[in-house]
């Protein structure tokens, strides 16, 4: 809050702090003391009034509803400046006057501000929203009603214009409680500082001007009393409203306070109306009371079906997956056992499990967004494939299922529709699926017992096709050992060091079985190399360098002919790829090169270096070792560096202890 407002409030506290002495001391006899005390008053109205608007510059959201709500605050202050500077001063003030219309504005404008600040302060506005702030603001105009119409009956004596005007002020102060009491429940109750301080300055000028009707029904009203230091007291409270921080609020964080103020207001409404079975309720609160009980009844109709909405909504939840929208687990469970119950052999069912190949290798290769959204696609294509025949639904992780209505075998259409729905051809990570089949009541009678053995035969397809992917590896190290036997010892002394390099860095099973397979076959490319160019005893040309380079092409189109070596494949490929990029075949660099090809590298540079060869005897450990620490960050990945030698000088202390 700037310097200047900060004074100004304190000049205007300051005023108000002085009127409510002189109210409550009473004014002297000379009629200067009682001209000082209405000027005192009309000067404070006016400082509230331009602090309220003195921050509306300073606002974005709220400029509109603070600007309506202190031209209100002015324009009161602007009736009572009427009424300081000349109606006061008259024999026979007129009725209705200038300062009744400048008043009466004031209502309007105000209505108008709480209304925008309401718009721009709470969202989402639903109606749910606007009942629950109508049910309490209909129960406070129903009690002010009730106390303050019945001593008003006098009131409504005289021509038309005079009975509109007496009538006028005690609508609009029922109307802007009732409004302050809407706004407060629509904001959910959540009374921060500002609504409170707007709350109580709006409430101080409905009360002085109910008991000012009051006392002026009964000829009881003193000018300078208490009362007139309520006005003031408004004005400033409106003021300090306007400089407080509000935050915008929402539905979602204030949920859950509004009903018990919805309860404890209708039961206002009904004591309203259970009061006029013992004494006179003057009708109009008997109308607010009953209506704010039939809200209270719509809002309760409304709570009942959002009731009902949620817990539909919780259940439907509860049985779908939220990656792929497919029912899940829970879903199928419930569905198995009653198909199992119901499953005959005139009217038979099949469960269908299946289990994804090669989406790791896709997951770690493309990013989870990539995986996720590959599951995303595959199942809208399995439900796709049984619709009519039968549910599909996802079981967590790459686990898919469906049930038909109908027996099918391996052959049947559908199981082959589910199974291209479940094919992902994103080379070299084609993505398929091993899957088990089970019939009830043929094979099995219980869910369980479908579920058990769906899960033992789709694993024993996939253990299948795991043997299939070890021969296609043996018969590929069996030709290597025919042409090259040197080398296929070298590549199964680099296999053994890369599987406990990659247990050392955490690697899974899957994970660390596709190292270990590349790094026994990752020089297989040389097999199409010249054994001119291979055992040359000189320095190679260009040209030959650039022919010895296409080795681990060649070897990843060997290995990746087995298309459950894909995998392993790539791993071949990237194997002589340095972490600076100066590799070859692609000029990779960094976490580019993937993991298991930056450990085959660095296993394959210390076997080479720790091995005799024909042309040189093997280094020591410690040289070996002093190599790779000089190479780490340009050769070789540092992490696997380290992890490598970690493993290399357990291995020589476990074997000197023993």
């Amino acid at each position: 809050m700037p310097t200047p407002i900060r004074a100004l409030f304190a000049l205007v506290a300051l005023g108000l702090v002085a009127e409510t002495v002189n109210a409550l001391v009473g004014p002297g006899t000379a009629p200067s003391d009682a001209g000082l005390a209405r000027w005192l008053y009309t000067a404070t109205m006016f400082g509230g009034s331009a602090l309220c608007l003195a921050v509306v510059p300073r606002h974005t959201r709220e400029r509109r509803a603070w600007a309506a709500i202190g031209l209100g605050v002015l324009l009161w202050s602007g009736g009572d400046l009427t009424w300081t500077v000349w109606l006061d001063n008259l024999d026979n003030p007129p009725y209705p006057s200038i300062a009744d219309v400048l008043y009466l504005g004031s209502y309007v404008s105000i209505y108008v501000g709480i209304v925008l600040l309401l718009r721009e302060r709470v969202r989402p506005m639903r109606p749910a929203l606007w009942l629950d702030g109508a049910i309490g603001g209909l129960a406070a105009a129903a009690i002010t009603a009730a106390i303050i119409f019945p001593v008003l009956d006098g009131l409504t004596q005289g021509d038309s214009i005079d009975v509109a005007f007496n009538l006028a002020y005690p609508v609009c102060d029922t109307l802007l409680l009732t409004l302050i009491v809407v706004a407060m429940g629509v904001n959910r109750w959540r009374l921060d500082a500002s609504w409170i301080l707007l709350g109580l300055g709006q409430l101080a000028n409905v009360v002085a001007d109910s008991v000012f009707s009051y006392q002026e029904a009964v000829g009881t009203y003193v000018p300078g009393a208490w009362l007139d230091a309520l006005w003031p007291l408004g004005a400033v409270l409106t003021a300090a409203a306007a400089w407080q921080l509000a935050p915008r609020g929402s539905v979602e964080e204030l949920g859950g306070r509004m009903l018990p103020f919805v309860a404890g207001f209708a039961a206002i409404a009904l004591g309203v109306l259970l009061a006029g079975q013992f004494t006179p309720v003057h009708t109009a609160a008997a109308l607010l009371a009953a209506a704010a009980l039939i809200l209270g009844g719509v809002r309760g109709a409304m709570l009942f079906r959002d009731n009902l909405r949620l817990l539909n909504t919780s259940r439907r939840e509860s049985l779908t997956d939220g990656l792929s929208g497919l029912p899940n687990r829970r879903a199928l469970m419930a569905d198995l056992e009653d198909a199992a119950e119901s499953a005959t052999a005139q009217e038979p069912r099949t469960l269908a499990l299946f289990d994804l190949d090669g989406f790791k290798q896709y997951n770690d290769a493309f990013g989870h967004a990539a995986g996720d959204a590959l599951l995303r696609r595959l199942a809208a294509d399995l439900g796709a494939a049984v619709a009519g025949h039968g549910r599909a639904y996802r079981l967590g992780g790459d686990e898919f299922c469906i049930l038909l209505d109908r027996h099918a075998d391996a052959r049947d259409p559908v199981i082959e529709n589910a199974l291209l729905a479940l094919f992902e051809p994103a080379d070299p990570y084609a993505v398929d699926a091993s899957y088990g089949l089970v019939a009830m009541p043929e094979d099995a009678t219980t869910a369980t017992e479908a579920l058990r053995l769906a899960d033992h035969r789709m694993y024993a397809l996939k253990h299948g096709r795991r043997a299939t992917q070890g021969q296609a590896r043996e018969v590929l190290l069996a030709l290597l050992g025919e042409r090259e036997p040197d080398l296929h010892r070298h590549m199964r002394d680099v296999a053994g060091l890369a599987r406990s390099v990659g247990r050392e860095m955490g690697l899974d099973a899957e994970d660390l079985d596709v190292v270990v397979r590349a790094a026994e076959l990752h020089d297989i490319g040389k097999v199409a190399i010249p054994d001119a160019i291979l055992d040359k005893p000189g320095a190679l040309d260009d040209d030959e360098w650039a022919f010895v380079r296409q080795h681990t092409i060649i070897g990843e189109r060997i290995v990746s002919a087995a298309e459950a070596l894909r995998p392993v494949g790539r791993v071949v490929r990237s194997s002589h790829e340095r972490w600076d990029g100066g590799g070859y075949p692609d000029g990779l660099r960094g976490t580019e090169i993937p993991l298991g090809a930056r450990i085959v590298l660095a296993c394959d540079a210390w076997d080479a270096m720790t091995s005799d060869r024909a042309y040189r005897r093997a280094m020591p450990a410690e040289e070996a070792a002093a190599e790779l620490r000089a190479n780490a960050g340009t050769q070789f990945d540092p992490d696997v560096v380290t992890a490598l030698l970690a493993v290399v000088f357990d291995n020589d202390r476990l074997a000197a202890a023993g």
